[in-house]
């Protein structure tokens, strides 16, 4: 990989591992070109890139003669809240289960395989932020919806749900994996895009042992963590009474890496109940660019008051914003 990648071509890169559209995969492949520094190292994946865009060009031009023969089934959610986890798992796992017990989605709720038949999203509270979480429907050897390739892409994270209840758990869950794994849509311990082929994705996963509740539950487990040794964070839970949500529900929260930050005005005081999130690592500027685009293109300074900052002290555009920070945004 190039050296000295600059914050511009890494965002339009994160933005081309979400893209849920070839569409979209075409104009942030397009950024991450014009936005690469042009030297001797960075010509391998120059290369690269144009040869991907090309690709991609021909997909679509693909795609949009099929489409005028045959209606789309894609599937696209809007993003809210901090950040999104994609429920996934085989079926009677206990998805919907886990939507309900986390958030205030009501889902269809039934002991038998294929109750979840669309995505379902609903908002997990987490303090004082939300992140969305999606149910979908169950993956098997012999099916799996197309779109959730794009749907897991656009996610910060995979809440694998595995079912303890059940002999057929273990199968289940290597048959998900064989299924994605003849994809280039993938599981990771984080998330990022292959350097070698920049279509290959990986999104940060967590399994999710579900039913620990169980009599069986325990010895199930342990032939689990045997048959599918997978390098992910583990979080054995019951959905359905309770047993280890809260631990989930802190764990998805830090998955999605982000920072809060709150405003306020010369003349006010800060508005807590109401903060703004951002990916760790940004700055002032991407925040003033959060308010208001227009706060983003005349920022001159902003006092910010926070844990690891003087109160009122001067800060400039490149201050990486810390979580709890409060701003007072000067255009």
């Amino acid at each position: 990989m190039a050296n000295n990648l600059t914050p511009q071509y890494r965002k339009a890169e994160e933005e081309y591992r979400r893209a849920q559209t070839i569409e979209e995969e075409v104009r942030w492949l397009e950024v991450m070109l014009r936005e690469m520094p042009k030297h001797k190292a960075s010509e391998k994946l120059q290369s690269e890139l144009k040869q991907k865009i090309s690709r991609t060009k021909k997909e679509l031009e693909t795609e949009r003669k099929t489409v005028k023969k045959a209606p789309s089934q894609g599937v696209s959610i809007p993003r809210q809240g901090a950040g999104t986890a994609i429920i996934l798992g085989g079926p009677n796992a206990g998805k919907s289960q886990l939507l309900a017990a986390l958030t205030n989605a009501k889902p269809e709720i039934a002991p038998y395989p294929f109750t979840t038949r669309t995505p379902l999203p609903g908002m997990m509270a987490w303090e004082d932020v939300s992140v969305q979480l999606v149910d979908t429907p169950p993956v098997t050897v012999d099916f799996m919806e197309t779109y959730l390739q794009g749907l897991i892409r656009g996610a910060d994270l995979v809440v694998l749900l595995v079912d303890l209840d059940s002999d057929d758990g273990i199968q289940q869950l290597q048959d998900l994996l064989a299924r994605f794994n003849a994809t280039k849509t993938r599981f990771g311990k984080e998330t990022y895009l292959d350097e070698e082929d920049l279509g290959l994705s990986f999104t940060q996963t967590i399994l999710v042992p579900n039913k620990i509740d169980l009599e069986d539950a325990p010895l199930r487990l342990e032939m689990l963590r045997e048959a599918c040794p997978l390098d992910y964070a583990e979080l054995p839970i019951s959905a359905l009474r309770g047993d280890g949500l809260p631990e989930l529900r802190s764990a998805i929260y830090r998955a999605v890496d982000v920072v809060r930050f709150y405003t306020k005005t010369p003349t006010t005081k800060p508005a807590m109940d109401r903060p703004y999130t951002l990916r760790r690592g940004s700055t002032l500027v991407d925040a003033a660019a959060l308010i208001h685009e227009e706060f983003a293109e005349k920022l001159k300074y902003a006092r910010a008051w926070g844990n690891n900052i003087h109160d009122a002290s001067v800060v400039k555009a490149d201050y990486v914003v810390n979580d709890c920070d409060i701003f007072e945004i000067h255009t």
